[in-house]
Order: C-alpha cells, then sequence, then structure tokens
C-alpha cells in the first residue's frame, strides 16, 4: 500500500480504488476528500476504464466518515466552505460507469453517504452501517437522509438515524442494502469479478442505462414509464437487425460458458 491517501490499481477495464489511512479508519480528513473526488472525475474521463471498485485499507473501515479531529480543530465550517469539485460524494454520482463498493468493516456517517453513492454494494461479514450526525449534532450534507429512506424504508431509516446504532451486514443483505455478504478474503475478488460482468458490456449502452434506471427512479412510477418508453423508442430505432443477431450469438454463448 502506497501513502497515497487514494491509491488506484487496475485490473484490465476495472479500476479498484482504494481509500489508503487505515491508522485513521480511513476518516475522511480533506486531503482524502479532494484526492478521491479527483480521482473519480478522472477515471470518468478515462475511457479504458469501464468499472470501478471503492473500497477502503485493512478491515476494520470502509471509511469512518468524517475526520471528527480534524473538524474539531478547523470546525464544521471549513468542510461547508469546500467547493464542489471536494465533495466525493457527488464526483461518485455524476460518473457514468458502474461503481462497486466493497464494504468491509465498518461504514459510518460520512462513508455511509459515500457508500450509498455506489451502484452496488458488497460487503464482508464484518460490515457495519451506522448514522451518527444526531449523535455528533450535524446534519447530513451528502444525501443520506434522502436516500436511505428510499432504499430501505422511512420506518428503518428512521430506527437508525434517530439512534446512532449499528447495522450489521446480514441485516443489511436482508433489509436490500447489501446487494450479498461474501467472507473478508473474497470480498474484492468478488466485487472486481461483478466489475468485469458489467465493463463486458459497451461503455456507452452501459452509461445509457445507468442513467435510465437513475433518472426513472427520481419520478413517480408512470413517469418512469413514459421515460422508458421514450428513450427506448429513440435507442432502438438506431439498432439494425445485423447487430441483434450478432448480440443474440454473443448471449448465447456466454450463457453456455457460465
Amino acid at each position: 500500500m502506497s501513502d497515497d491517501v487514494v491509491q488506484v490499481t487496475r485490473d484490465g477495464p476495472v479500476a479498484i480504488v482504494t481509500l489508503n489511512r487505515p491508522q485513521a479508519m480511513n476518516a475522511l480528513n480533506q486531503a482524502l476528500r479532494r484526492a478521491l473526488a479527483a480521482v473519480f472525475r478522472d477515471l470518468e474521463a478515462d475511457d479504458d476504464v469501464r468499472a470501478i471498485v471503492l473500497t477502503g485499507a485493512g478491515t476494520r473501515a470502509f471509511t469512518a466518515g468524517l475526520d471528527l479531529k480534524e473538524l474539531g480543530q478547523q470546525g464544521l465550517g471549513a468542510a461547508n466552505a469546500e467547493g464542489p469539485d471536494d465533495n466525493p460524494v457527488k464526483a461518485i454520482e455524476q460518473t457514468g460507469k458502474p461503481v462497486i463498493g466493497a464494504i468491509s468493516g465498518v461504514a459510518i456517517t460520512g462513508g455511509f453517504e459515500v457508500a450509498l453513492a455506489c451502484d452496488v454494494l458488497i460487503g464482508s461479514e464484518n460490515a457495519r452501517f451506522a448514522d451518527t450526525h444526531a449523535r455528533v449534532g450535524i446534519m447530513p450534507g451528502w444525501g443520506l437522509s434522502q436516500k436511505l429512506s428510499r432504499l430501505i424504508g422511512p420506518y428503518r431509516a428512521r430506527e437508525l438515524s434517530l439512534s446512532g446504532n449499528f447495522l450489521d451486514a446480514a441485516t443489511a443483505e436482508r433489509w436490500g442494502l447489501l446487494n450479498r455478504v461474501v467472507p473478508a478474503d473474497q470480498l474484492v475478488a468478488a466485487a472486481v469479478a461483478l466489475a468485469h460482468d458489467m465493463a463486458g458490456i459497451a461503455p456507452g449502452f452501459a452509461r445509457a442505462y445507468k442513467r435510465l434506471i437513475n433518472d426513472g427512479y427520481d419520478l413517480p412510477f408512470g413517469q418512469a414509464m413514459a421515460l422508458e418508453a421514450t428513450r427506448s423508442t429513440a435507442a432502438n430505432a438506431q439498432v439494425s437487425a445485423a447487430e441483434v443477431e450478432a448480440a443474440r450469438g454473443a448471449v448465447q454463448a456466454r450463457g453456455r460458458q457460465q
């Protein structure tokens, strides 16, 4: 592991991004926040990268959230004064490529928000989530108060956010927050394998499909169905019969291999 607060390695078309402050439970100090946002902007612009895995160094923490020791010295206003280019959650959300969060250890408060910016979450058996905004007396600003209730329901979201209690991996999977739970020593490998599956989709199509899912989720169901119909008609009109036949053959061949 290098001394960089964010480390990036490559496995073909998959980029593995590692939050690298294990001695501080990967807490999001100013340097890490800025570096993480910059890394995601760079990966978004890199045409050789088709999918991204985001994880934390060590097994204790994905990230423990904002560095409260630093904020205790600088004050919360220092974080609020940062520009949009320093917001790692926004940079992850604006990435058109699939982003898989590999969660080992705790994802707390701001770290929980970073996890929720990912498209898919895979956790180790020791993954745990907590929203301690209320206990610290800080209002969330990276989307947790709105995303969590939409993902697990308002009753469960209020239980977590108004208690600050931890949510274990098994319960997180049962509630639909984690896609699956795997042994800790298989976590990154499982996330990278899924990333390779996603990287096999044509980049432009993957980007458009991700945007369709996200845009539709923000709308009432009827409007979302209308949005799908509009985009489907426009996109599918550009696909030739020969392209459909070639794709059908590739799908059949892949099915015989898996």
